[in-house]
């Protein structure tokens, strides 16, 4: 199963100067290995040649780069993967778009969210939000961890845990039973990026030895798409 870990998410900081390639580049010296492209406001032109940059940047990290709602951008650059919304491409659509070429995650918020998105044929799940947060202000209501630890425990998927997670509460969504946190702001806007995603990372692996340690070999996630498995990172 690909190792989802810490999961950074790129924004254009403009009030503290900082780009996309900036905060992905921060995170990738911090050795995080999975990066999320995400703007919702550049043009398609914008798009294209930002997600190339990050893709030369994370190739030779031996990272994965994703990049949010755009399958065609995803595709046009050879990320290694896509993340759709409730809003973007249906999962089964982006699937006969890119084939096995793409690793596609879908977002969740509820139980009966996760299961569609696993039927859809979804690689894996972002869920949340699980604690409240001003990144995402159409995210809805938190789910909490009590929210992740259902929908974790309802499909076989990988869970990727996103919304208002810091270096205080990593530790907790993976303890609900996610596999990896994504993170916006607890990089992104941190004074030293390299040393905030160095210490998340040491979080999310500290918590996902000890909940391995503590599982059964059978009842550990598997990937449902042996062609990710050998993407990388």
């Amino acid at each position: 199963m690909p190792d989802y870990g810490l999961y950074v998410i790129t924004a254009d900081v403009a009030d503290l100067g900082r780009s996309h390639l900036e905060i992905a580049e921060a995170a990738l010296a911090a050795g995080v290995r999975t990066i999320q492209f995400r703007d919702k406001n550049m043009t398609t032109r914008e798009l294209l040649e930002t997600a190339a940059a990050l893709r030369q940047r994370t190739r030779p990290a031996g990272a994965r780069l994703f990049v949010n709602d755009r399958v065609d951008v995803a595709l046009a650059v050879e990320a290694d993967g896509v993340h759709l919304g409730p809003d973007d491409m249906p999962v089964t659509a982006a699937r006969r778009l890119a084939g096995s070429r793409l690793c596609i995650g879908a977002s969740a918020g509820t139980v009966e969210e996760a299961i569609a998105a696993a039927e859809a044929g979804a690689d894996y799940l972002g869920v949340g939000s699980v604690f409240a947060t001003d990144t995402k202000p159409d995210a809805g209501d938190p789910i909490g961890l009590e929210g992740l630890r259902k929908i974790a425990a309802a499909t076989p998927l990988p869970v990727v845990a996103i919304g208002g997670i810091t270096r205080e509460n990593a530790a907790s969504v993976i303890d609900a039973g996610a596999d990896g946190a994504a993170v916006i702001r607890a990089v992104a806007r941190a004074p030293d990026m390299i040393a905030a995603a160095r210490d998340l990372l040491e979080v999310v692996r500290r918590a996902r030895s000890r909940a391995e340690s503590a599982t059964p070999p059978h009842r550990r996630r598997t990937s449902r798409s042996p062609a990710n498995d050998a993407r990388g990172a």
